[in-house]
């Protein structure tokens, strides 16, 4: 295995994987938008313009952020930055792997990806599994890992509301939308929790869903080559996530509690910049929520869907609707908009890493032909 992206065994390198790329890409019919596409394009629409009050309430208090301490901003930057190392710590272990550049720089880049197009999961996925090929890390590794660390993120965001029960438990006055909300985590964590171990222990279940999708599949694209053995390697993809995550598993929960730990603490600092210190239990019922809303595949990163719903229910936690505003805006500039910059800055040090060896970074299209030696054989005299 090399760093510049090729196998062992030439199965998943990047020459491979470009020639598969152009393959789906010749059988696939010819046309000049995709349905999908406009469909995706008008729902984000859409939905921009439902939440699009709220979107503006929040950035009204743009002049504001001039009031904003410059020392409680760092501090709010500083809590993503170690959010950010506690996911690079955890996509690393997922991957088992000792890289540390090719984790962080296809992270920060496929981060970025998702946040701009709509509906960019799938497209953010795609990039960071091309760039982590690329860097030599196999396919198959790859892709079990990554849906591990997708299992475990959106079941540890789930669980978040359940932090807050015993609080409302203990007869503290709640708004109504937030009990609802805990509640809503909490069924959510079971309902989640549930299925990952019927999936991750029982065969039946796995199979059954593979050979629905795969037959779905085959009848949908008939004009298609059919797909065949996608129940086995679904097992095979389960049993490596099993082992990912079975003997890495303290150190997998300690560094997902290290990343929603600093992200909570980074949006208590925006809270405390703007001179609001509410509950944290019913702020964290408000984290929770602007985490799920930013998993809905509709707008890129949930964007207007995550201020609306954070400045919401920052409002029913007790904040003043101006300063959950201003709030919601200082934490989504440091979580949103500053990690899409270094996405950006983090694939322009990939691709430039990457060039092959002896290629400057910029070339001319056109090449000059070496100059001719003079030759050293003399002619003989007739």
């Amino acid at each position: 295995m090399t760093g510049r992206g090729r196998e062992s065994g030439g199965g998943w390198g990047t020459e491979a994987f470009a020639r598969t790329v152009r393959e789906e890409a010749d059988a696939r019919p010819r046309r000049w938008v995709g349905v999908g596409r406009i469909v995706m394009l008008g729902v984000a629409a859409i939905s921009l313009y439902l939440v699009a009050p709220s979107v503006l309430a929040v950035l009204e208090s743009w002049p504001q952020l001039s009031e904003v301490s410059p020392g409680w901003f760092l501090v709010v930057l500083a809590g993503q930055v170690l959010s950010f190392g506690c996911l690079f710590v955890l996509q690393r272990k997922a991957l088992r792997t000792k890289a540390w550049f090719p984790v962080i720089t296809s992270q920060l880049a496929g981060n970025a990806v998702s946040r701009i197009v709509p509906g960019g999961a799938a497209a953010g996925a795609a990039l960071q599994l091309r760039m982590l090929a690329a860097a030599g890390v196999e396919a198959t590794r790859a892709v079990a890992g990554l849906t591990a660390f997708s299992l475990v993120q959106v079941a540890s965001v789930l669980a978040l509301p359940l932090l807050a029960l015993p609080a409302i438990l203990a007869g503290a006055y709640v708004d109504r939308g937030l009990v609802q909300a805990a509640i809503f985590g909490g069924v959510a964590f079971v309902v989640v929790a549930a299925l990952g171990t019927v999936v991750l222990r029982g065969d039946r279940a796995l199979v059954a869903v593979g050979r629905a999708v795969q037959a779905t599949r085959n009848r949908l694209r008939r004009t298609r080559p059919p797909l065949t053995g996608l129940p086995e390697r679904l097992l095979g993809e389960r049993d490596a996530i099993r082992a990912v995550l079975g003997a890495r598993w303290p150190r997998v929960s300690l560094a997902v509690a290290g990343k929603l730990g600093f992200d909570f603490g980074s949006l208590l600092a925006a809270l405390a910049a703007v001179g609001c210190r509410p509950r944290p239990s019913l702020v964290l019922v408000a984290f929770a929520t602007a985490l799920v809303l930013g998993m809905i595949p509709i707008t890129p990163g949930g964007l207007g869907f995550v201020e609306a719903g954070l400045a919401g229910t920052l409002t029913l936690a007790g904040v003043p609707a101006g300063e959950a505003a201003l709030a919601t805006l200082v934490y989504r500039l440091a979580s949103y908009w500053l990690p899409i910059l270094a996405g950006l800055v983090a694939y322009g040090a990939f691709s430039w890493r990457s060039r092959p060896p002896g290629r400057p970074a910029h070339h001319s299209s056109t090449t000059r032909a070496p100059p001719r030696r003079p030759s050293t054989t003399r002619r003989r005299s007739p």
